[in-house]
């Protein structure tokens, strides 16, 4: 057989043998590292050559024993295996560089190119296949026991390739063990240093957190501070503030009440003052005439205050209708108040020109009567004695017992006026129930008698001051009495009320205070004339007053009628009778002469701060009459004494400088005439 056929032979062998049939996986290639032996391309052996050359030697020689004789197959080829065992070591020894390796490592090595060789041959596809079918007669098929024989060797081959790559791979997971354990470990010494490190920083950052955290606490302390300082003086500034808005509301409050309450205050002196105005306008009536002057006539005053009346009605009905009155308006008011005032005055000076007129007449009538008279005694004085005393007897008979029909009609006019007057405020002083209307009439008395009773001999300056306190409450202005605000204006009857007990009350000090301290006569005199000249009322019902405690004071004595009992008629002559017993005769005597007094110094005497320019309502005429009507009536005993003396003691200055020649006749007359009665 030619050595070519036998190379094909062997690589049919190898490609029917265990390994040329076995399958493999790319996967391996994951894990060239440890099958590196099993999945490493095959490649031939540089000593394959030599090897077949060798084996197809030495089959060459057996091929002739082998064909002749088939039992001894297996002789031979124990005979060829010993034979290349024999001749592998002896060749390499003597041409291959691995003649110096062990026999079993050069086994190994041939089996190992034998082994590539093969494999390489298989993995050729089907082309070498047909090449190897084609080629077959060239190269002749290679016995089975070489076959077998290769086979062993790749199997062993196999065999000692699956435990050296499993030592590799035990070696190799030892080795991977040890590195995992190492890495193990340095990942935990890493991990240790690495939490070192990390709870470091976490230690650090926590105190740079801290400081940063006690710095922003220190600042936002220092801002929050500053906030509460700031809003310290916020707040401070704002109370300053708020206390000054509070401060300017009610600064406008109390200039609002100060503007309504002096809006109330001049609507109040509006309607006093409109109340005054009709007040003086009834007291002009154009159907007047005087008893002793027929021949005035009114009635233009009449229309003037009429007039007056209408303006000051329409000022406050206008006020009324837009609130409260201005200045203006109440300076309105006061204008017409003056004017009917000047009206009034006129009048009356005018009636009391007319009355002066009269009274001179009468006076220089009066003068040619006594002139008469006068002759007529001196003629009787040169008649015989037993004719004067005759005489003398019929003019001692020929004085009056009671007063003047004239007289007598003015009394009862005084006396009806104060009746009337009682009868107007009955409303008021017979209340039982209501409190209220007590309460007004109890604050209008004593605004209206305490500060007459204030009035003393020592008063001085305080006199004006009380007078305009009673003015003020009669012209229907607002009076503070015992720490209540007081006007008459609370109930319609309270000026008619304060009218008659202030008339009462001035009474009752002339009675009382007068009748004790003399001096006391002059301060309460010039009080009441004064209320007497801006309030006429006052003064009729002060005569009606007066007349009724002191009768003498008309002059009238008061004459016991039939059913009149005794005590009453006690009580008519101006004693206190109290449980039947009347009071004593000085006692008597001191009341009588505290009043005659009183009104000694009210007809002379004037308030210093009011008009001057007029009359004074009740002058020393009434006087003069009051003394000539006393002095033509029969003297009673010490009563008509008492009171001469006591009315020419205040007055007598005052009548001597008005009346002169005349009052010092009076004087004679009483000296010569009277004092012997």
């Amino acid at each position: 057989m030619q050595p070519r056929q036998l190379r094909w032979e062997t690589l049919a062998a190898l490609r029917t043998s265990g390994k040329g049939r076995l399958s493999y996986c790319r996967r391996w290639l994951q894990d060239e590292d440890i099958l590196e032996g099993c999945m490493s391309p095959l490649v031939l052996s540089p000593y394959s050559g030599w090897v077949l050359d060798r084996m197809v030697g030495q089959s060459a020689q057996e091929i002739t024993p082998s064909r002749s004789s088939t039992p001894k197959e297996s002789a031979p080829l124990t005979n060829r295996s010993s034979s290349l065992e024999k001749v592998t070591p002896a060749s390499c020894r003597g041409s291959s560089p691995l003649s110096s390796a062990e026999p079993s490592e050069t086994k190994l090595l041939i089996l190992y190119s034998v082994t590539d060789f093969a494999y390489m041959l298989t993995t050729q596809g089907n082309d070498d296949l047909s090449l190897l079918e084609t080629d077959q007669e060239v190269f002749p098929a290679v016995p089975p026991s070489k076959v077998a024989e290769v086979e062993g060797c790749i199997r062993m081959y196999e065999e000692m390739h699956r435990l050296k790559g499993k030592e590799g791979l035990r070696q190799r997971q030892e080795q991977q063990e040890q590195m995992v354990r190492a890495v193990y470990d340095l990942a935990s010494e890493q991990l240790k240093r690495f939490d070192e490190l990390k709870e470091l920083k976490q230690h650090q950052e926590f105190q740079d957190l801290q400081e940063v955290m006690e710095k922003s606490s220190k600042e936002a302390q220092g801002q929050q501070e500053k906030l509460k300082e700031e809003h310290r003086h916020r707040a401070k500034v704002l109370n300053l503030k708020l206390r000054e808005a509070e401060q300017q509301r009610q600064r406008q409050e109390e200039l609002e009440r100060l503007r309504k309450e002096e809006g109330q205050e001049r609507l109040r002196r509006l309607y006093s003052i409109q109340e005054e105005v009709l007040q003086l306008n009834q007291q002009i009536d154009p159907n007047y005439r005087h008893k002793d002057l027929p021949r005035i006539d009114l009635s233009a005053y009449s229309n003037r205050g009429n007039q007056i009346c209408g303006l000051v009605s329409g000022l406050i009905r206008t006020t009324s209708e837009r609130g409260f009155p201005t200045q203006v308006d109440v300076a309105n008011t006061e204008r017409a108040l003056q004017e009917m005032r000047g009206l009034i005055s006129s009048m009356q000076q005018e009636i009391a020109a007319a009355v002066e007129e009269k009274r001179r007449k009468d006076e220089e009538e009066e003068r040619q009567k006594k002139k008469e008279l006068l002759k007529k005694e001196q003629m009787k004085a040169q008649t015989p004695a037993p004719a004067q005393q005759s005489g003398g007897k019929q003019q001692k008979e020929g004085l009056q017992v009671k007063a003047e029909e004239s007289t007598m009609q003015w009394y009862q006019q005084l006396q009806d006026a104060a009746e009337q007057c009682i009868a107007s405020f009955s409303g008021i002083s017979n209340c039982k129930d209501n409190n209220e209307v007590k309460k007004i009439k109890t604050d209008l008395q004593k605004a209206a008698t305490i500060p007459v009773s204030q009035i003393s001999r020592i008063a001085g300056s305080q006199l004006r001051e009380i007078f305009d306190k009673i003015n003020n409450l009669l012209s229907g202005k607002s009076v503070q009495s015992g720490g209540r605000t007081v006007s008459v204006t609370q109930h319609p009857q309270g000026l008619d009320f304060v009218y008659y007990k202030l008339a009462e009350k001035f009474v009752n000090q002339g009675e009382e205070e007068v009748a004790s301290h003399r001096d006391a006569a002059f301060p309460i005199a010039v009080v009441a004339s004064g209320i007497w000249e801006i309030h006429p009322r006052v003064g009729d019902l002060f005569l009606a007053h007066l007349h009724k405690k002191c009768p003498y004071s008309v002059p009238f004595y008061p004459a016991l009628k039939e059913g009149t009992s005794m005590e009453e008629y006690q009580r008519m002559l101006g004693y206190q009778v109290k449980d039947s017993k009347m009071e004593e005769q000085d006692h008597f005597l001191k009341r009588m002469s505290g009043m005659i007094r009183l009104y000694a110094a009210i007809i002379q005497l004037r308030w210093p701060y009011g008009n001057k320019q007029g009359t004074h309502p009740h002058g020393l005429n009434y006087g003069w009459r009051w003394l000539a009507q006393m002095l033509n009536m029969e003297p009673l005993a010490d009563v008509t004494a008492t009171l001469l003396f006591d009315f020419l003691e205040v007055c007598g200055n005052a009548l001597m400088k008005q009346y002169q020649v005349q009052f010092w006749k009076m004087m004679l007359l009483i000296r010569e005439d009277y004092f012997p009665r």
